[in-house]
């Protein structure tokens, strides 16, 4: 849940989770159980030029349908593996689930209050950033093609993306040995820089160096701060946070946060709020940037559903609104037509449960 409300009220089969990752895509639905939906995923394969599969190391072999047989009729052909943890290993067997791989990768060791629990990120960030890697895996392989002709395979894990993620507090531990703990929502190597308390709620603070500190201390009523020597630094600061994050704290509870955010502003100093998603849609910003979208849905009671947009915006070849999500097997028929198949043969396919 939630899902599409139908013009009665009632809840249909599509849901908002469905709909976040489909949009703009085509629905074909083959059972590549039976050796003729297998032939019909070869024929496709033979004619495409990237392959994207999410299924466990090796079950598609015993389809047919995997990397080496579908190259021999298509060496150009480009063919991604996203799973859990890879093709090689002595977990390849395993399957990858994002709140798994949270945990096992280390995300969640970093993240939560120090003496809290440890907490999985909001949004299931490993199977998105996954997906990320996989697609700059596959536009590196469309430009080596360019040159060699040929494509090639992609094995692309949830696992890895996850570790990958790590950066900066990864190599921390590579460099020196010591496993970072949670902070909540402090950096590790820069103060004040996190979120703070006001009369009204929360707002984020992000100062990012000596001078920037120092206007914000000077405008916020404390000026001593930025000349004591246990915070003029940075390097200071990180030394005494424990001493220096609960006098800010009750310096910026006193006063609402839109006051803390217009000070800032006008200091020059990083500062933002903490939205909800109630907030982040009524956004100017987020509107002007095009980032609340509205298609046509066929099952939706309004006629339509909002979307998220599309963050890239290309000077030349600019995102237009493309395809709603699509219901099940919608493009099927037109898909298969493709393949030079004729009406009989389609009805006769999904009259055996061969396509749907």
């Amino acid at each position: 849940p939630p899902f599409v409300t139908d013009a009665a009220g009632a809840e249909t089969r599509e849901s908002a989770y469905y709909l976040s990752a489909n949009r703009g895509k085509h629905s074909v639905a083959i059972n590549i159980a039976d050796k003729r939906g297998q032939e019909l995923v070869q024929k496709l394969a033979a004619q495409s030029d990237i392959l994207v599969e999410n299924f466990k190391p090796g079950d598609l072999a015993r389809y047919g349908l995997d990397y080496p047989t579908l190259s021999q009729a298509n060496p150009r052909l480009i063919y991604c593996s996203i799973t859990g943890f890879g093709q090689t290993g002595p977990n390849a067997h395993r399957a990858g689930y994002d709140f798994l791989v949270q945990g096992e990768a280390g995300l969640m060791s970093l993240t939560g209050e120090a003496e809290g629990p440890p907490l999985k990120a909001g949004v299931g960030i490993a199977d998105l950033m996954c997906g990320m890697y996989a697609a700059v895996g596959i536009l590196a392989a469309v430009t080596a093609r360019a040159t060699t002709g040929r494509g090639q395979h992609i094995d692309v894990a949830l696992m890895d993306a996850q570790v990958a993620m790590l950066v900066n507090q990864g190599v921390g531990y590579l460099t020196d040995g010591v496993v970072p703990p949670r902070r909540g929502n402090d950096h590790p190597t820069i103060v004040p820089y996190g979120t703070f308390p006001a009369s009204d709620g929360s707002f984020i603070l992000a100062i990012g160096n000596d001078a920037q500190f120092a206007r914000f201390v000077t405008a916020a009523g404390a000026p001593g701060l930025a000349s004591d020597p246990r915070f003029a630094t940075n390097a200071a600061r990180v030394r005494n946070r424990e001493v220096l994050i609960p006098l800010l704290s009750a310096l910026t509870a006193g006063r609402p946060a839109a006051e803390w955010l217009a000070l800032c502003e006008a200091e020059g100093v990083p500062a933002g709020p903490v939205n909800d998603l109630a907030q982040v849609f009524a956004s100017p910003q987020v509107a002007a940037r095009g980032m609340r979208l509205r298609l046509p849905h066929p099952v939706s009671g309004t006629g339509h559903v909002d979307l998220i947009g599309n963050p890239l915006k290309l000077s030349d070849t600019p995102v237009a609104p493309t395809k709603p999500p699509p219901m099940l097997g919608e493009d099927t028929l037109r898909v298969l037509a493709t393949l030079g198949l004729g009406a009989d043969d389609l009805a006769e396919l999904k009259r055996d449960g061969i396509i749907g």
